[in-house]
């Protein structure tokens, strides 16, 4: 695809998944391409491939003589990075950051006790450094540079597992982590027990303390849940 048509398809799909995810086209409506084409000013091309996408999403089907149909929410591939990322443009934010946040307290505690046990020398490296990075950007509202560590710290505890499919879910952790802060759904610097408690669970994982690493983690889970109930209620 080239880059004019990359950006056209980029453009309708940036409109199209968040009317969508945010109800501004209920289930069971009908979209109608040639209208979508007029509208957007596009091709008939591109707007196939931004339908084939949304396609892949479960968020609409296309049938022909019919149109593009949007599908009910509970079809759609809520794990999916960009359905995240559409989800928390819309107004059901709380609810979806409240989700996604109980999905990381199932998940994380245990990949931590994983990582504990078998995580590589080279993966412990990392946990400390972005653990590093967190208190070196915890302070004077550096927030776009706390998250890249935050993410990197995660990504890492879920890879270092070994569980193919807590490591898949690392997309879906960057994607909730990096909605919290895009939408100021956290605090100007970061809660200074949270930064503490990735550092002591590098730690803990370096050690080889599992029940440590996963009882710290836990509690990282419950904080930013704590943080909704103020910041999202």
């Amino acid at each position: 695809m080239d880059d004019q048509r990359q950006g056209l398809h980029a453009r309708v799909l940036a409109a199209l998944g968040p009317a969508i995810t945010g109800g501004d086209h209920p289930p069971g409506s009908v979209l109608r391409t040639d209208e979508l084409e007029r509208r957007f000013d596009v091709s008939r091309t591109v707007m196939r491939e931004a339908i084939r996408v949304l396609e892949s999403m479960n968020l609409v089907r296309s049938r022909r003589r019919v149109g593009v149909t949007v599908l009910p929410a509970e079809e759609w591939d809520v794990f999916d990075p960009q359905v995240i990322t559409w989800r928390l443009q819309g107004a059901d934010r709380p609810r979806q950051l409240r989700s996604l946040t109980m999905l990381r307290s199932a998940v994380e505690p245990a990949a931590a006790r994983l990582a504990a046990d078998l995580a590589t020398p080279s993966e412990c490296a990392e946990l400390t450094e972005h653990a590093l990075g967190m208190v070196a950007t915890s302070r004077g509202q550096q927030l776009d540079g706390y998250l890249v560590h935050d993410v990197a710290f995660h990504r890492v505890v879920l890879r270092a597992s070994r569980n193919e499919m807590f490591a898949r879910l690392g997309d879906v952790v960057a994607a909730v982590l990096t909605g919290r802060t895009e939408h100021h759904v956290m605090f100007s610097d970061p809660d200074p027990h949270a930064v503490t408690l990735h550092v002591q669970v590098a730690e803990a994982v370096r050690t080889r303390d599992a029940a440590r690493a996963e009882e710290l983690t836990r509690q990282i889970t419950l904080g930013a849940m704590a943080e909704l109930d103020v910041l999202a209620p």
